[in-house]
């Protein structure tokens, strides 16, 4: 059995080799309790050995997404005595390049170092119905605006807010973006903004490992973050079901052609676990994981036994596989 993990020390955003989890939050609870749970489960993460905590957006209370995860991000951060935090993806279209690179500067001014964004086109209709966007914009707006967003988080480029303190620091430290690469124009489109690249969860390792050439061909730097499902003991198969009929609901069908069956992985082996993990990374040339839990129906005291166990059983045994020989 691994020893009780002891809390890392916080490492840079979206590191190499770095293991961070993706939170969502509970709907079946009370609103307060649902900003609760995701500060709560960001300290155990942490606590347990993760690196850093994600959370992501959709409008409406669709599939346990949040509407505001920069807003969560500062939440989280607050209750968290190591680690960073990333609201990866916002979606982009949704908001003006300049407001949000200005948000996430000060929150990296309030939690220096600790601070990432990440962005996407986005996909579901009511995101656009419920801010007033048309969706057939969706595209032109993000091929405009991820550019700028690296640049001005870099503090290059500012224009009319060059006065902005905090995007001035952004010199020194800046900020690291990524964006969700489906496909290898869109990941060619992120080398060339100088952003990173988010790998949908479901696909098949030889796709990713086809994204994350062509990432590098093009040029890209960036992290390279390979999404895996996981569970550690007997799964709750019917709402890791559900939770695919809600991904295979707003993917395209030119993404599901490359998926694997319901995307998890679930093994009462910590090791077996570890490697696959470790494997997945190999193969598909990724540099860091991001780790998903959650699946509507399961309560949030398994989603945090299941992060605490993780981080004992697993973690200690797959930062070995990990480490240079």
């Amino acid at each position: 059995m691994a020893s009780d993990p002891v809390p890392r020390p916080t490492s840079p955003v979206f590191a190499d080799g770095s293991i961070s989890l993706r939170l969502y939050p509970h709907n079946e609870l009370a609103a307060t309790a649902i900003v609760d749970q995701l500060c709560e489960q960001a300290s155990l993460g942490v606590e347990s050995g993760f690196d850093g905590v994600m959370t992501s957006e959709h409008h409406g209370g669709f599939a346990g997404y949040l509407p505001n995860p920069l807003q969560v991000t500062g939440f989280q951060l607050a209750s968290m005595s190591t680690g960073w935090a990333a609201a990866c993806p916002v979606l982009l279209p949704l908001r003006p390049v300049t407001l949000l690179a200005e948000e996430v500067a000060w929150l990296d001014a309030r939690f220096p170092g600790r601070v990432g964004i990440g962005v996407a086109p986005g996909a579901l209709a009511l995101d656009f119905d419920a801010m007033g966007v048309d969706q057939s914009d969706a595209m032109p707006l993000f091929r405009a605006g991820l550019p700028k967003l690296v640049d001005m988080l870099a503090g290059r480029d500012l224009g009319v807010v060059e006065g902005d303190r905090a995007l001035s620091a952004c010199v020194d430290s800046p900020i690291p973006v990524i964006s969700t690469a489906m496909s290898p124009p869109a990941v060619r489109r992120a080398a060339a903004a100088g952003a990173g690249v988010l790998y949908d969860g479901g696909s098949v390792l030889t796709r990713q490992r086809e994204l994350s050439d062509a990432y590098v061909e093009a040029g890209g730097t960036g992290p390279r973050i390979l999404i895996r499902r996981v569970w550690l003991g007997a799964p709750p198969s019917e709402a890791f079901t559900a939770q695919f009929d809600v991904y295979r609901s707003y993917t395209s069908d030119a993404a599901l052609e490359h998926w694997r069956s319901d995307g998890w992985i679930c093994t009462h082996d910590p090791e077996a676990l570890a490697r696959e993990l470790a494997d997945s990374l190999n193969q598909s040339a990724a540099t860091c994981l991001n780790l998903r839990l959650h699946a509507p129906g399961i309560a949030a005291e398994t989603i945090r036994d299941q992060i605490a166990l993780l981080g004992r059983e697993v973690l200690p045994l797959l930062r070995e596989m990990l480490s240079p020989a």
